[in-house]
This record gives structure tokens, sequence and C-alpha cells, in this order.
């Protein structure tokens, strides 16, 4: 009689382990393909260094813009600047200039 006992307690034991055999290779199964797990450590390397270089290059093209700005500020204007936007954009020349086309 203690056999027949036994035998459904030995049962709900292994299933219990087997339930948390299954938890814990869940577990693993996400800390090494999740999202945020160890396959995707490197892809995350790879796109936070893409994103470093983007920075810089958007940092640059700003700091370029930026100067341009401050030439064509109209309280003190650079007049170089002034005269090649006007001639390149307004199609003008001044008096004494000299237009010479080439042939491409």
């Amino acid at each position: 009689m203690k056999r027949s006992r036994s035998e459904p307690r030995m049962a709900r034991e292994g299933a219990g382990q087997l339930f948390a055999l299954a938890c814990l290779l869940a577990l693993g199964g996400w800390v090494l393909a999740g999202p945020s797990g160890l396959l995707a450590w490197s892809e995350n390397l790879r796109l936070l260094e893409q994103r470093q270089k983007e920075v810089v290059r958007l940092t640059a093209q700003r700091d370029e813009l930026r100067n341009r700005v401050a030439l064509l500020d109209p309280r003190h204007a650079d007049p170089d600047l002034a005269g090649e936007l006007l001639r390149s954009n307004l199609n003008v020349v001044h008096p004494d200039e000299m237009v010479m086309l080439l042939k491409p």
C-alpha cells in the first residue's frame, strides 16, 4: 500500500522538477537570444558605432551651417559671400565683369 501512495508523489515531484527545468531553459534562451541578450550585444555595439559616426557627421554639418548663417547675418554680412550668392542665385554680374562661357 505504501508503494501506491509514493508513486503519485514521485510523479508530482518529477513534474515539478520538469517544469522548473523548462523555466530555467526558457530563461537561458531569453538571456542568449532575447532583444538585449548576448547574441544581440554585437548588433547593439555596431548600431551604437554607426550612430556615433552619424552624430559626428551631423555635428560638422551643423557647424558649417552655423558659420554660413553667421556670415549672412544682416548686421555684418560678408561681402564676398553675399556677392557670390547674388551672382549664383540671381544670375547677375557687375558692370565691369566679363563672363566667359565654357563648353562642357
